[in-house]
């Protein structure tokens, strides 16, 4: 059975230095017209213990379109549970701030947000087993780096989620457009909290949003419907930080 984690493909320049980094490749694949300028990084994959091979071309090999001429295959991050995505602080220190993505599918998406949480000291990525975006190489490719150390807990259920890190102390904070609540100036994310994004055009589920114990807009003109959810999701995750100083 293969060991449970994400992260298992690696393309990018970003995400493969950030792989190599942290001492998970195995086999750095690299293109032949562009290895002259990943010299440095080649070295220090070789000198990490990984196979480097220099291909014609890497992209049948890649997950998107402009792998940059880096692929690589990695040892997987391991997931942490829920009760340690819960305990997770900002910055590492109380109280806790968990981002919640209750279905979100284009993996460009969650690379962006798991980029955008982490640059804000959010604690945990928490994400659904299934109807979500896979963590692989795009998602690890527009997270920059960010999805290396960003603790990522995959559960089964978002609704049951919630009621788990309620239970663990969290209030649970849903972002949807149409809540009379601002998220601006919300005083609950002083305290240890849990922020839910919902999928892309949908927004949050009927059964995450009953889960929630509040729910908050973010302001927009009204000649604009909604927000990106990777947008959203920033705007979110650095008004928890704004909020705690």
């Amino acid at each position: 059975m293969a060991q449970p984690g994400i992260g298992r493909s690696v393309e990018g320049h970003h995400a493969v230095a950030a792989a190599v980094g942290a001492g998970r490749v195995v086999r750095l694949l690299v293109e032949l017209r562009r290895a002259d300028g990943y010299e440095e990084l080649i070295a220090a994959a070789r000198d990490a213990g990984a196979r480097v091979e220099i291909v014609e071309d890497v992209r049948p090999m890649a997950d998107t379109t402009s792998p940059q001429g880096l692929v690589a295959r990695c040892r997987p991050v391991p997931l942490v549970s829920l009760e340690e995505a819960a305990a997770s602080g900002d910055q590492g220190s109380d109280p806790a701030a968990v981002l919640v993505l209750d279905h979100i599918e284009d993996p460009r998406n969650v690379g962006a947000i798991a980029r955008s949480a982490a640059a804000a000291g959010i604690g945990a990525l928490v994400i659904a087993s299934r109807r979500s975006a896979p963590l692989e190489g795009t998602a690890f490719k527009a997270a920059a780096g960010a999805l290396e150390h960003l603790p990522v807990c995959v559960v089964s259920s978002i609704p049951a989620a919630l009621d788990g890190l309620r239970d663990r102390g969290l209030w649970t904070v849903g972002l949807d457009g149409d809540a009379t609540e601002p998220l601006f100036g919300l005083g609950l994310l002083t305290e240890p909290v849990a922020l839910v994004v919902g999928a892309e055009g949908k927004g949050l589920g009927r059964l995450a949003a009953e889960r929630c114990d509040l729910l908050a807009a973010i302001p927009i003109t009204p000649e604009v419907e909604s927000l990106n959810a990777s947008v959203a999701a920033a705007l979110a995750v650095f008004e928890v930080r704004r909020a705690r100083g």
